[in-house]
């Protein structure tokens, strides 16, 4: 470490493209940075926040590999989330001559290795076995994705007890927020103007500074909504539109009935994913595509579908074991088109080939959604782009858009009351995704419901915060007009194109006759997917206005509303859209601004 921190910002920050995974040979600009601060500040514990994708592992083993050197520590422990992980972790570390046993379970540690990589789970159930050897000698422990020892307070204390002697203690993440207040451990919190601690890393590399360094790709986003039908418990036929606003029991009941393997609207999805790879295979000729199911049923379902629809078998991951593990990492090396994986297996799965994915499950927290997209954007050449394919489900839409803002953990719910967290809603949903997969949650019985029918409609296209276009049927030219995006693309020109292909959308409807229109003819600006909840609020915030104006100008309130719908267009306020309602608040506003 001799070079300084002033000459790591020359360092090409995407360097190298394509080196195996964690073993890049020169550091990039982040991770020599994060290399300097620390040999600097020699700490005992030290935070690491990096988007997936960035090479955490590399600047993990490159630290591991100085203390050694130095003789600041001994040994090494991994701990990772999955089997999968603690395996890559070291085989990623025998490259560079750091050698870990990823199969250790108790007794001395042979001669030849300089340590061991085990799971979180492995750590629960046997927290002394790794204090003790943490004890016998100083210790370099590496916490991968250090959230997940908040999954548990089993885990969480397990941690504290194995590795609270340890020498040095290395934490990484890529995604530090959780939807709980479990304490991560050896993690500092610090508590801000507002009172609440949040957890405070050492080191951050978001994603917004890793898309402008071009070490990770931009992520375009395919939404597609569509009319859903299906029987609820009580025996009562629903019929809705995905993204309409809605109940939350009717979003999640339109949800699972678009992704039913029975309906159209997967088998829709699926094809368009099918002809955007073989897009983007013409610029990335070994990219391969990602369905991130709910189950094994629908895991097996959805790589039928993918065998009918492409003729060639997708590779299936159902359980995190040996067998996942292999099957895993032969779709890495291989040409192969396809892999579905139960959701859990999202985050055990690093595949740099994979630059399309289908969000096919209905886990809405912000944290399995940044680790399911993190899946496809490790970058390894500049131009390349991702392209992940979702339900218009308002909260999808909303960590779409939110990629790039960066979330801390926070230990303490916000204090304001009836303040609500947007990210405190789904700790049972983590709980669940943790689960095995097999095992009976008691979820169908509790939201039993039969899905009837679904279709699939081309909904909108987001990107860097901004959405593009207008509804299509599958199979349509505007739908191939966004399929056919190139998949080797600078940032600014994925942006350029989108706005030039809705231009062309809008331009095609305007020359057809209105009785054509069968679909929702306005860009996606113009028709903004909110919750139920959402609407109730616009309508209040409406209402609200009318009256504060009902005073300004004397007249009636049905007056008002009768003018607002003869200026603004569109039907009562009871059935007005999002985009109807915040343009009739704005023109209340304009109307009171001008009475002043």
């Amino acid at each position: 470490m001799t070079t300084t921190a002033a000459s790591s910002h020359h360092l090409s920050p995407a360097f190298p493209g394509r080196a195996p995974w964690g073993t890049a040979s020169k550091l990039r600009a982040w991770q020599q940075g994060a290399m300097e601060k620390y040999v600097q500040e020699q700490p005992r514990d030290f935070l690491a926040v990096a988007t997936p994708g960035a090479g955490k592992t590399t600047f993990a083993l490159t630290l591991a590999s100085w203390l050694l050197h130095h003789h600041v520590v001994q040994q090494v422990t991994v701990v990772a989330p999955t089997e999968h992980l603690k395996k890559q972790w070291a085989e990623a570390a025998a490259r560079i001559g750091i050698k870990l046993d990823p199969e250790y379970s108790a007794g001395p540690l042979g001669r030849d290795y300089h340590g061991v990589a085990v799971t979180y789970a492995g750590v629960g159930v046997r927290p002394m076995l790794h204090r003790n050897r943490v004890e016998q000698r100083k210790t370099l422990v590496i916490l991968d994705e250090i959230h997940h020892a908040g999954d548990s307070k089993s885990w969480g204390e397990a941690c504290l007890e194995a590795f609270e002697p340890a020498t040095r203690r290395l934490a990484l993440t890529g995604t530090p927020f959780r939807s709980d207040t479990n304490p991560i451990p050896f993690v500092t919190y610090e508590e801000g103007n507002d009172g609440i601690r949040r957890s405070a890393a050492d080191y951050t590399y978001g994603y917004g500074n890793a898309l402008a360094d071009h070490v990770v790709r931009p992520v375009i986003f395919l939404s597609y909504s569509g009319q859903m039908r299906w029987r609820t418990k009580a025996g009562d036929e629903i019929a809705a539109r995905l993204g309409e606003p809605m109940t939350k029991d009717a979003i999640s009941q339109a949800w699972r009935t678009a992704l039913d393997p029975r309906g159209e609207w997967m088998p829709s999805v699926l094809r368009a994913a099918d002809q955007r790879l073989t897009e983007v295979r013409k610029a990335i000729p070994d990219a391969g595509a990602l369905v991130i199911a709910s189950d094994q049923d629908s895991a097996r379902a959805y790589a039928k579908l993918i065998r009918e629809i492409t003729g060639n078998k997708a590779t299936l991951v159902l359980s995190d074991d040996a067998g996942a593990s292999k099957r895993i990492d032969d779709f890495s090396e291989s040409n192969d088109r396809w892999m579905v994986a139960v959701r859990m297996v999202s985050e055990g799965v690093d595949v740099p080939r994979l630059a399309v994915g289908v969000y096919a499950t209905t886990i809405s927290t912000p944290l399995f959604f940044a680790q399911a997209v993190g899946r496809f954007v490790r970058s390894r050449r500049r131009g390349e782009t991702a392209s992940v394919f979702l339900p218009t489900v308002p909260d999808l839409l909303t960590f779409a858009n939110e990629m790039e803002v960066e979330r801390d953990h926070a230990l303490d719910k916000p204090k304001k009351e009836g303040e609500e967290d947007p990210y405190a809603d789904s700790e049972k949903e983590m709980e669940e995704a943790n689960k095995e997969q097999d095992e009976d949650t008691g979820e169908q019985e509790q939201f039993a419901f039969e899905a009837l029918e679904s279709e699939a409609v081309f909904d909108r296209v987001l990107y860097d915060g901004a959405e593009f276009g207008m509804q299509a049927h599958p199979g349509s030219e505007e739908e191939q007009d966004y399929l056919g995006i190139p998949g080797l693309l600078e940032p600014d020109q994925v942006q350029l194109l989108l706005q030039k292909r809705q231009a062309r959308q809008i331009a095609h409807s305007r020359k057809k006759p209105d009785t054509e229109a069968d679909l929702l003819e306005l860009p996606a600006e113009r028709r903004p997917v909110v919750s139920h909840k959402e609407m109730m609020e616009l309508r209040k915030q409406l209402n609200t206005m009318v009256s504060a104006y009902v005073h300004q100008s004397g007249k009636p309130h049905g007056v008002i509303h009768t003018e607002l719908r003869r200026v603004c267009g569109g039907p009562p306020s009871a059935e007005a859209t999002a985009g109807q309602l915040r343009q009739r608040i704005a023109k209340v506003q304009e109307w009171a601004t001008r009475m002043r």
